[in-house]
């Protein structure tokens, strides 16, 4: 078997995701989507919604129970652990190349067929064909603080209408031949499907500006960020004055770097959100943009989490019902420190990046700054979702952090702000 090639990582996250659609060429078994439900309309699997990414529990395999990213936005299955299929003995069949998440470089898996898939107990996959990478790119543990194997990509999934709840964090499945269109205050868009990926236009106004831009973006719920711009996609899609050097998402290849700024308005269909938190990505030089499908950008969770969603593959639709927190302003970290779990138990909290100037950077944290104490809660106690909470409070308010450098303790007193 031809060896792996290992990755260099770069620096920089934010939530989780450009994730695996650049695949070149994979082959297997799709979901039959009358099994195991033939005698229902529909099926509820419940997820649990973590630092604004959908995570399923799924049994691999009849034998080892995992937990998945549910990703619109990949065309394929991946397992990113592949101690599992060593573990079992799967073969591997050959090398498959893949693009890397800044589209300039070449990663490597394997591809694994004959896969058994069993989600929440009530949804079967079988003889599903996967992709295994070398080395878990994505490092979606220290996104989330709990343990993550994979991503659920739409070839289990796009023979289905699929429902998202996320308020009830329930995803719904509907027969196609017995799905009837939702009514109540929904609102029907055409879509493109591309490659089993879903692709939305929208209209997005950039700060000091009267123009507005007509932008086709990727739905993507592997991405917990609101919204992504490729920036060098569009001749009048630019930087706007205020944005901060930042972490966009985690992608395949490793951590990507951007900025990260607002836009004044995002239109969808009649549907207008304001003040976008937004990420803004620069193309590598060399970038194979031809895997962008002519794409924008995307739309990750943040966003698409205030509505009610359905995604129809087979006639190209989205019905989207706005929630009760649809025009609740969008927030960021306003300390301008990144935070990744670590250790066993995924407990340990150490400080990825640093915004220059903010808050952080003032009160002398430095990157891998380990977390002792926020205000009066040991660290330890925290969830990373409960500390980026901690972090997004009112501008003004003061957080005492009692930090570990080399062994030894400090302490810092941080005073929030808007960054953005």
């Amino acid at each position: 078997m031809r060896k792996m090639k290992r990755v260099i990582r770069k620096s920089c996250l934010v939530a989780a995701a450009l994730c695996a659609g650049w695949i070149t060429a994979l082959s297997g078994q799709i979901l039959d989507p009358n099994q195991k439900i033939k005698d229902f309309s529909r099926i509820d699997l419940p997820f649990q919604y973590v630092n604004n990414l959908i995570v399923v529990d799924v049994v691999f395999n009849r034998a080892v129970p995992l937990r998945f990213i549910f990703d619109t936005g990949a065309e394929h299955t991946i397992l990113t652990k592949r101690e599992i299929t060593d573990l079992l003995r799967l073969p591997y069949e050959r090398v498959i190349r893949i693009r890397g998440a800044d589209m300039s470089q070449d990663l490597f898996a394997y591809l694994v067929t004959g896969v058994h898939l069993e989600i929440e107990d009530r949804l079967n996959a079988a003889n599903q064909a996967i992709l295994v990478l070398d080395d878990d790119y994505f490092r979606f543990d220290e996104l989330t603080g709990m343990q993550i194997h994979g991503i659920l990509g739409a070839d289990v999934f796009k023979h289905f209408v699929v429902r998202i709840n996320y308020s009830r964090q329930v995803i719904t499945l509907f027969r196609v031949a017995t799905f009837r269109p939702p009514r109540h205050n929904f609102r029907t868009i055409d879509i493109e499907i591309y490659k089993n990926k879903p692709y939305l236009f929208v209209r997005a106004k950039l700060p000091h500006s009267d123009t507005t831009l007509r932008l086709k973006l990727l739905i993507d719920t592997g991405a917990g960020l609101p919204l992504l711009l490729n920036v060098d996609t569009h001749p009048r899609l630019a930087l706007p004055p205020n944005v901060v050097p930042g972490n966009i998402g985690a992608g395949l290849g490793g951590f990507l770097q951007g900025y990260v700024g607002r836009i004044a308005e995002l239109h969808i269909d009649g549907f207008t959100l304001r003040d976008v938190v937004t990420n803004f990505q620069e193309l590598h030089p060399e970038a194979d943009t031809s895997f962008l499908n002519g794409r924008h950008g995307i739309i990750g969770n943040q966003l698409l989490s205030r509505f009610i969603v359905y995604l129809d593959y087979s006639k190209g639709k989205l019905y989207l019902q706005p929630t009760h927190d649809f025009d609740d302003p969008f927030e960021f970290d306003r300390s301008g420190m990144l935070i990744i779990a670590s250790g066993p138990l995924l407990s340990q909290y150490t400080v990825h990046y640093i915004v220059p100037g903010s808050p952080a950077h003032l009160a002398g944290i430095q990157k891998g700054d380990e977390l002792v104490r926020i205000g009066i809660w040991p660290a330890d106690l925290l969830s990373l979702h409960g500390i980026n909470r901690m972090l997004r409070k009112k501008p003004g308010k003061k957080v005492r952090i009692v930090y570990r450098r080399n062994g030894r303790k400090y302490h810092a007193i941080l005073t929030l702000r808007d960054l953005i």
